[in-house]
Order: structure tokens, then sequence, then C-alpha cells
């Protein structure tokens, strides 16, 4: 299944909380630039411990801004039509070429599931209807906390789009898991197909941190 290009896509109570752990291997992600200006003034910044505070933060050195760097969080959906789960193909980096579920950064001003769905019209132009949290995956190395659903795809109606190259729906033993962009999407999809499985809509949290030995927390 190394090959994506291989696969055809088919057109066409109360959960119990489930701690798990992600152990394959990820290729280290490059730390962030540091901050080197202040966006309030412009002047240059300093990277110390505030008065009061306990963590390093970036200080400008005219005005005194704190400026704080807290984790981006990405939402998305595991969409279901029929048995198959709707998968795109990045036409963007990082990652171009390989495999994931409708995800993206959450946008001020909604919620969790209204960016979930979002990102689902947004790479492949699904109208989803957003259900239970599947998974919340900490991505520390990239200070990213990453948030699935699942979802339930009513019309089998879906395309490419800019950020897509192809989108298809697939069944468990169908998906190119060789090929899959993110280990957090992986965790999610595995978790996904054990619970259906099962008969059961656990969550499911993990952290992954590519810093430490082993990649796993």
């Amino acid at each position: 299944m190394g090959d994506s290009r291989n696969f055809q896509p088919t057109r066409a109570s109360v959960p119990k909380l489930a701690l798990s752990r992600s152990t394959i291997p990820y290729p280290l992600s490059p730390s962030p630039f540091p901050m080197k200006f202040c966006s309030a003034c412009g002047n240059t910044v300093s990277l110390r411990t505030p008065e009061g505070d306990h963590l390093a933060r970036h200080v400008c050195d005219a005005c005194g801004v704190v400026h704080y760097q807290n984790p981006k969080l990405i939402v998305g959906c595991v969409p279901e039509h029929e048995g198959r789960i709707l998968l795109c193909r990045r036409a963007i980096e990082p990652r171009l070429g390989f495999w994931t579920i409708p995800a993206g950064f959450m946008e001020n001003g909604e919620t969790t599931q209204e960016g979930a769905r979002r990102e689902s019209f947004e790479e492949a132009q699904a109208e989803v209807e957003i259900g239970s949290l599947l998974a919340v995956v900490h991505v520390l190395h990239a200070d990213q906390v990453h948030v699935m659903f699942r979802a339930k795809l009513p019309q089998p109606r879906f395309g490419p789009s800019p950020e897509s190259l192809e989108v298809g729906l697939y069944g468990e033993d169908e998906i190119p898991w060789q090929d899959i962009a993110f280990r957090s999407v992986d965790f999610a999809l595995r978790r996904y197909f054990d619970d259906r499985r099962r008969g059961v809509e656990n969550h499911h949290l993990t952290a992954l941190d590519y810093r430490r030995s082993g990649g796993v927390r």
C-alpha cells in the first residue's frame, strides 16, 4: 500500500474515556523561528522570564509588551458514508501528496465542531454532520493540539479543492496507511475503526513529542 496512486476511491450512551499511545516513528519537525521584533512597536525583543511568571517569554526591550506564544488548535473529522471514510490527498505542504482527513486551523469566532465542518467543505467540498468527539492529540513538538470528531457524510458529494489533489471514499482495507500524512491522523483513524468494531464511541487521548526519545509521552 506504499503507492497511493494504486488506490481507487469509491465515489459513490455516555462515551467512555480511553487513554492510548501512538508509537509510529515520524520525522522531527523543525523548531519555529524565534521572535525578533515586537509587533506592537517594532523594536527588538529579548527572551526572558517576566516578573511573576515562571516561563521565558519574548519581551519587548522598548515598550515592555510580553508576547505569549500558545499552542495552535487543529480541528478535523473522520467523515463516513456507507462504511467508507472520506480522505484527501494533500495539494500543499507540509506532506504534499500524502493522505489525510479534512482538518485545519481553527478560526476565531467558531466552535471546534464548526471548524471541523468548515474544513470538510474547504478541503473536500463535503457537507458533513459532526458527531461525537473521537480524539485529542497533543503534538508537543509542533505546539499544537489536534481535535478530531466522528462525522457522517449523508450524500456522496465531494471533490478536490486548492488544498486537495484528490478526494475519495475508502474502506478500512483500502486506506493507504503507509501514505497517511500525519501521525495524529493515523492515530485517530485506527481508534475510529477499533471503536466501530466494538460498537462504542470512546474518547481517545495521546501525546506526541519527537523532542524526546521514542516520540511518545
